[in-house]
């Protein structure tokens, strides 16, 4: 089988925890699934689906996967129980957050965003899977306080990165006054009919209290970049790349 493609983030200074963005290139999956979709949950073959998350686990060396029932909501799960690379995750949250190492936290997307928080001292992890819905309930800031409260930390020392996902020029809302309201309009672009959910995000860790410098993303977005990436805004049968990190052993 072909390698799982990634795209690998080091957080600045924080050598024991990893992370990495998946793509759709190499891997087992056929069809609109091609070729490394890691989601049970779109109708492709099992069978491909757990001989990507295994290639994944064997060459990136975490010891355990975990990963939640998305469901565009706010629940954020702390220490949650390794999960199993061999069936889909069942318990309903959009963030995770652990002390645990070895255990990669596991976010799924297909245009959502998919952000990672790294403390300093490299012991404290946490995912968070944030649709425009997340956006609007503030997600991304709200998992990062409780992140914060939950182990006692400072939100300065939290680093975060956002991974592939919907870019401002392609994040189009027709129903943008039904769906968001007048409290994001500066990230409207009534000409184009976008919001900007990249400076949202940004816009909210910063509001958490995370430093400027320590708010990072990945400048690629999931429906344009076709070939490396999963989009259900371009096609709604497809796959799932995902975010995952984990401490070190």
């Amino acid at each position: 089988m072909v390698q799982v493609a990634f795209v690998p983030f080091a957080f600045p200074g924080v050598i024991s925890v990893s992370a990495v963005f998946t793509s759709r290139l190499g891997g087992a999956s056929r069809g609109p699934f091609a070729a490394s979709n890691l989601s049970f949950d779109v109708g492709d073959e099992p069978s491909a689906v757990l001989a990507n998350r295994r290639e994944l686990r064997e060459r990136l060396g975490f010891e355990t996967w975990t990963e939640c029932r998305q469901v565009h909501g706010e629940t954020l799960l702390l220490d949650p129980e390794p999960g199993s690379l061999e069936e889909p995750g069942t318990r309903q949250a959009d963030a995770m957050a652990t002390a645990r190492s070895g255990q990669a936290l596991v976010i799924k997307t297909a245009d959502c965003q998919p952000i990672l928080f790294a403390h300093k001292s490299g012991q404290y992890i946490a995912a968070v899977h944030a649709g425009w819905r997340g956006n609007r309930m503030n997600l991304p800031g709200s998992a990062a306080r409780r992140f914060c409260e939950a182990y006692g930390l400072d939100p300065l020392d939290v680093l975060a990165v956002r991974g592939p996902s919907l870019g401002p020029a392609s994040a189009e809302f027709t129903n943008f006054h039904e769906e968001f309201g007048p409290e994001f309009e500066e990230y409207y672009d009534h000409a184009a009919r976008t919001v900007d959910l990249w400076r949202l995000t940004r816009d909210q860790l910063v509001g958490a209290g995370l430093s400027p410098e320590n708010v990072f993303g990945l400048e690629m977005c999931t429906r344009t970049m076709r070939d490396e990436f999963f989009s259900y805004r371009r096609n709604p049968t497809t796959g799932r790349q995902a975010g995952i990190i984990w401490i070190h052993p």
